[in-house]
């Protein structure tokens, strides 16, 4: 059956779809905007056309045929359902060598085996969820437990339906709708716990007060709402320095590069230094990155001047510097970054801005290595096609890509003059986060900039 005019609707938007990274100015324009996605304008069309919901006749896709902009190639693959025409464009992408090209289809959002397209498919879902800032849930951040492999409570939203239900940090999760959650990871977890708003989920929690009395286990039917996320936490951390002063650190957690993320980034310095903060730790860790443009804009709230925030190479290999312009840091306070293996994409160009141009130390571990700029184009049957369009260098032009930063320190209290335990007795009261192994260490570099009076 043909097509009908679906083949050359899909000429005419692939033509709109030209590719238009065909100079410096324009990369670094586009990357600048922030497009939908990790920055960057489409550069190549997949439309799918059906004659009705259930099966396709045929597919056609329009791919730019050449670096030629008015060229375009089109072919017309006879298909019989949905499922083969995903395969088929993932086979048409994959010749191109680049693993993070793909498209993601809509289908099996509720699948619990997991592959790798219910991995994608939850991907896009988190990508979506991280830069948008929204989500329809009850409002739990929750984890497993690596000493027990129990599902915990991190932290509740603040004013969300988990919170009003008297869910607390420490609770551990037993059961979702009845059914148990041994051997179910966190990100599964959580795609039981979100859905509609107005509907409700029954969850059954062991009160982390009451750990190993059955009383404290108990059923909670919580209300799903629409969750408004910030990306960011923080608190002060009070800090005794080598000289037995008593000072506070600003720490600040920044989990994804949202729309916001610039935003509640410079407010929340703002308060922490109305609070006395003296110093600051920038948790990166497990970021996987989200906007590059909100990562950019992260980093001028630290960084005066001119400077060289990332350097983007382009397909044909040219290095295109992205600089701030007039920029004026909130504080100029010492700051030392925390990064490790999953601190990824935008997190590495936050990391590399700000160490390659001497405002931070960082500690940790290696990071991830993904050097990758891409679009996100999301089509109009729920799927999306991310398309990798450039590559990052750091501003001091190393390679980040498979690569990865490797930090100035290893989060390691070997290199404390003091053995963790001592330390931790010294302390009137030990948080989470003080018992955390890398900020003793990032507390001890803060002390070692405070003494060399090289606070940038």
């Amino acid at each position: 059956m043909p097509m009908r005019s679906c083949a050359s609707d899909n000429v005419k938007l692939a033509e709109s779809s030209k590719l238009q990274l065909n100079n410096r100015k324009d990369l670094i324009e586009s990357i600048a905007k922030g497009f939908v996605g990790f920055a960057a304008a489409a550069t190549a069309l997949a439309s799918i056309c059906f004659d009705s919901p259930a099966f396709a006749e045929s597919l056609t896709v329009a791919f730019p045929a050449s670096r030629a902009p008015e060229q375009t190639m089109v072919e017309i693959f006879p298909l019989k359902s949905a499922d083969a025409a995903y395969g088929k464009i993932s086979g048409m992408l994959s010749t191109l060598g680049d693993p993070f090209t793909r498209i993601i289809s809509p289908k099996k959002t509720h699948c619990r085996n997991v592959s790798n397209k219910g991995i994608y498919l939850q991907e896009y879902q988190s990508f979506r969820i991280g830069s948008d800032g929204n989500l329809q849930g009850v409002g739990l951040f929750i984890s497993v437990e690596p000493r027990t492999g129990h599902l915990v409570v991190l932290s509740c939203v603040e004013d969300s339906p988990a919170a009003r239900a008297g869910i607390h940090e420490g609770d551990e999760l037993i059961e979702i709708n009845g059914e148990r959650l041994d051997g179910i990871d966190s990100e599964a977890a959580a795609l039981k716990l979100r859905g509609r708003a107005g509907t409700s989920v029954t969850v059954k929690v062991h009160s982390g007060k009451d750990v190993g009395r059955e009383s404290g286990i108990r059923e909670v039917n919580i209300p799903r709402g629409y969750i408004k996320l910030s990306p960011i936490s923080r608190t002060i951390i009070p800090h005794r320095t080598p000289d037995g002063h008593l000072t506070k650190t600003g720490y600040v957690k920044l989990s994804a590069f949202s729309q916001t993320a610039a935003a509640d980034m410079a407010n929340t310095i703002h308060e922490l230094e109305s609070e006395g903060a003296h110093s600051y730790i920038l948790d990166l860790r497990n970021n996987p990155g989200g906007l590059v443009k909100a990562g950019l804009d992260v980093a001028q709230i630290w960084l005066d001047g001119d400077e060289t925030l990332v350097n983007a190479v382009d397909r044909e290999g040219h290095t295109l510097p992205i600089n701030m312009v007039d920029g004026h840091a909130i504080t100029h306070d010492p700051l030392v970054v925390l990064v490790n293996e999953g601190s990824a994409s935008a997190s590495e160009i936050l990391a590399g801005a700000l160490h390659d141009n001497g405002r931070a130390i960082l500690v940790g571990h290696k990071t991830f290595g993904k050097g990758k700029i891409q679009s996100v184009t999301e089509l109009h049957d729920g799927s999306a096609l991310f398309v990798t369009v450039a590559k990052y260098l750091s501003p001091a032009l190393h390679d980040i890509d498979h690569v990865g930063i490797t930090p100035d320190v290893q989060c390691t209290t070997d290199m404390l003059s003091s053995p963790k335990e001592s330390l931790l007795k010294n302390k009137s009261s030990v948080s989470s986060l003080e018992a955390d192994s890398c900020i003793m260490v990032a507390e001890h570099e803060l002390d070692v900039q405070e003494s060399r009076g090289t606070a940038s």
